[in-house]
């Protein structure tokens, strides 16, 4: 019999957590699971209930909730035996959204039951695990506005995204990938990716395999914002990162190097960084569970 924990951020999600309880209980609840539920209060003691999960012999977590929590829990199952497996409640849901998860709850529980269990990379900025993306730029502080807004979705997004395009004053980022020296002046989009989108479907990096064993960096100058923004439905349509106007790089390692430190953007959440940041790749770092 195989031990699920499903963690509930009970924050997340339309309608409350007990839609996503009975959703998942009506399809889990079978012989072959034993099913358990608890609540996650906080990062640190979503956290902790994982270790202790794992100390008894869990298995299979279930996450209920967004890309922060994905990340959180995602971070203590690294280098395990256990299975991730995300019932997307969030307001992006990037990571969801990149494997085919479907959004609904019911459906989400009904494709992981019959899903596969496949190895994903990690990345790492300064030792701090991501799964989905980091920024580093405009597209960090953009993040760190958008958070500040009562509700969430794209609109909120987009007006996060207006106004700190006039605050943000953009610094020469100087880059060492694979032994590899550029330098970009003035980036508005730095973001390095390990998935194909920030969520929302918009997509940031269309090519992005999660077990590709290596991470892309996708940037867009200053001089070059505006007819990038003037042309938002690549987002949509994958076609972004085609345009000649955006410069993208794989690499295994990279070490950026700022003139002064600044925040990131850790899969949704934003942390304050050295003027330093080194980035790796970990190959096959979290199992997880996605739609087969």
């Amino acid at each position: 019999m195989k031990q699920v924990l499903v963690l509930i951020n009970a924050k997340s999600g339309m309608g409350g957590p007990y839609r996503y309880i009975t959703a998942i209980e009506k399809v889990w609840d079978t012989p072959a699971h034993d099913v358990s539920f608890q609540f996650s209060q906080s990062e640190g003691d979503g956290a902790g209930k994982v270790r202790r999960a794992l100390e008894r012999g869990i298995g299979t977590i279930l996450v209920v909730g967004g890309d922060g929590m994905v990340n959180t829990i995602g971070r203590e199952l690294i280098g395990t035996d256990a299975v991730l497996g995300v019932i997307p409640a969030g307001s992006g849901n990037g990571f969801a959204r990149h494997f085919g998860i479907p959004l609904n709850p019911a459906a989400a529980a009904k494709a992981l039951l019959k899903g596969i269990v496949k190895p994903i990379d990690a990345g790492y900025a300064n030792g701090r695990p991501f799964f989905i993306t980091c920024s580093m730029a405009w597209d960090a502080a953009l993040v760190e506005t958008f958070e500040k807004y009562p509700f969430r979705g794209v609109v909120p997004y987009v007006l996060a995204g207006a106004q700190t395009l006039l605050e943000y004053r953009p610094q020469l980022f100087e880059v060492n990938a694979d032994g590899q020296k550029l330098e970009f002046k003035e980036p508005m989009v730095f973001t390095i990716a390990n998935l194909s989108q920030f969520g929302s479907d918009v997509h940031i990096a269309p090519d992005a395999r999660a077990d590709s064993g290596d991470l892309e960096l996708v940037t867009v100058t200053r001089r070059n914002l505006p007819f990038v923004m003037s042309q938002i439905h690549r987002f949509i349509e994958n076609t972004f990162h085609k345009m000649p106007q955006v410069t993208t790089l794989h690499f295994k390692e990279m070490t950026v190097t700022r003139r002064s430190p600044g925040p990131i953007q850790l899969d949704g959440e934003v942390l304050d960084a050295e003027a330093d940041v080194i980035f790796k790749v970990t190959p096959a770092a979290l199992n997880v569970l996605v739609p087969a």
